[in-house]
C-alpha cells in the first residue's frame, strides 16, 4: 500500500465518528469547562455589563459615581462630624475597605441565584455550560468592585497627604492579605451562586430569602464597627469564634490590613480602660488572620467541589422548570 493511500486512510479514520458515544450537547465538566470556553465567558460578562448600562447617559461612570459619593458620606458623617467614632482612626477608610468586599460577595450570591432564570432565554435555545452564568456573575459583580477599589485607593493616598497621616504605603504583606480577601469572596460567592441559582430554579421564593438573610452582612462583620467591640462583647468565647469564622468577615479584615491599617498613625483602634477612666490600645484584627484566611479558603474550595456537586445533580430538571 502505497503512502498517498496509508495517509488518505488515516484521514478518514480521524473524521468517522462512528466509534465516538453518544452524549448530550449540553453536557459539561462542570466549572473547569466554563473556562475553557473563555471566549464565550467573556461575551456574557460583557454583555451583562452593557445590559446594566443600556440607555444611560453617563455608562460605566455611573461604576465611579456611585462609590465615590458613597464614600464621601461616609467620611462626612464618621470623620467629620462623629470624630474617630469608636475609636478608630480614619474609620471613613475603615468602613469603605470593608464594603468593597461585602458589596462583592452579596452582589455575587444576589445576582449569581437569579442568573439561571434571567438567562432563560439563552438556556433554553443553546448547548452551553450552565455553570457558565453563575461564574460570569461572580465576574461581573467583581468587574463593579473595581471602580470602588480604585477609590479606596485615591482615598488612602489622600488621607496620608491632606489629613495630617502617615503617608500611605501599601506594603507586601498587606496587599497579599487583600488580595487573599479578594480570593476567599470569589469562591463563596462562586460556590453559593452555583448552588443557590439551580434550588431557585425549583423554588422561586428562595432568591427572597437569600436576600433575607444578604441584608445581615453588613451587620454580621466588623466594618460599621471595630473587631474588638465582638471580642469585648463575646469575651473571646465561643461565640467571639463563631463570629470569627464567617469568611465575609475574615475577608473584611483582610482587606483592612492591606489599605486601612497602614494609614494609621500609632494604635489603629483604641478601646476603653478597665477602670473606664481611659483608653488603651485595642486588637485591630483578630489573632492568627493569615492562617485563618488559608484555612477559609481551603475550605471555600471544599464547598466549591460541593456548590458543583449540587449544580450537577439538580441542573438535569432546569430545562423543564424554567
Amino acid at each position: 500500500m502505497s503512502q498517498a493511500s496509508t495517509d488518505a486512510r488515516t484521514v478518514e479514520e480521524r473524521h468517522d465518528l462512528a466509534h465516538v458515544p453518544l452524549a448530550p450537547p449540553s453536557r459539561t465538566s462542570g466549572v473547569l469547562e466554563v473556562f475553557r470556553r473563555r471566549f464565550l465567558l467573556r461575551l456574557l460578562v460583557r454583555r451583562e455589563i452593557q445590559a446594566r448600562y443600556a440607555g444611560t447617559a453617563f455608562g460605566l461612570l455611573w461604576s465611579y459615581i456611585n462609590p465615590f459619593t458613597r464614600f464621601v458620606t461616609f467620611y462626612v458623617v464618621f470623620g467629620l462630624l462623629l470624630g474617630r467614632g469608636l475609636g478608630i482612626q480614619n474609620f471613613a477608610i475603615h468602613l469603605f475597605a470593608g464594603m468593597v468586599l461585602v458589596n462583592y460577595f452579596t452582589e455575587s450570591v444576589t445576582a449569581g441565584t437569579r442568573s439561571l432564570l434571567s438567562n432563560r432565554g439563552v438556556i433554553t435555545k443553546m448547548a452551553m455550560p450552565r455553570e457558565m452564568f453563575p461564574v460570569a456573575s461572580m465576574l461581573v459583580s467583581l468587574w463593579h468592585a473595581i471602580p470602588q477599589l480604585i477609590i479606596l485607593v485615591v482615598a488612602c493616598v489622600a488621607t496620608g497627604i491632606w489629613g495630617g497621616g502617615p503617608l500611605w504605603v501599601p506594603d507586601v504583606v498587606g496587599m497579599a492579605a487583600a488580595l487573599l480577601g479578594f480570593v476567599l469572596v470569589m469562591v463563596y460567592g462562586t460556590a453559593f451562586g452555583l448552588m443557590f441559582s439551580c434550588i431557585n430554579v425549583l423554588f422561586r421564593d428562595f432568591q427572597r430569602i437569600v436576600q433575607t438573610f444578604i441584608n445581615m452582612i453588613p451587620f454580621s462583620v466588623p466594618m460599621m464597627y471595630p473587631y474588638w467591640i465582638s471580642y469585648d462583647r463575646f469575651g473571646g468565647g465561643i461565640w467571639h469564634e463563631i463570629y470569627i469564622s464567617n469568611p465575609v468577615a475574615e475577608a473584611v479584615q483582610l482587606i483592612q490590613r492591606g489599605f486601612w491599617y497602614p494609614t494609621c498613625d500609632g494604635p489603629c483602634a483604641m478601646m476603653p480602660n478597665e477602670a473606664g477612666t481611659g483608653s488603651v490600645p485595642a486588637p485591630e484584627f483578630a489573632d492568627h488572620l493569615y492562617t485563618r484566611g488559608f484555612v477559609m479558603l481551603a475550605v471555600g474550595l471544599v464547598l466549591l467541589v460541593v456548590g458543583q456537586w449540587v449544580f450537577a445533580r439538580l441542573e438535569k430538571s432546569i430545562t423543564e422548570r424554567l
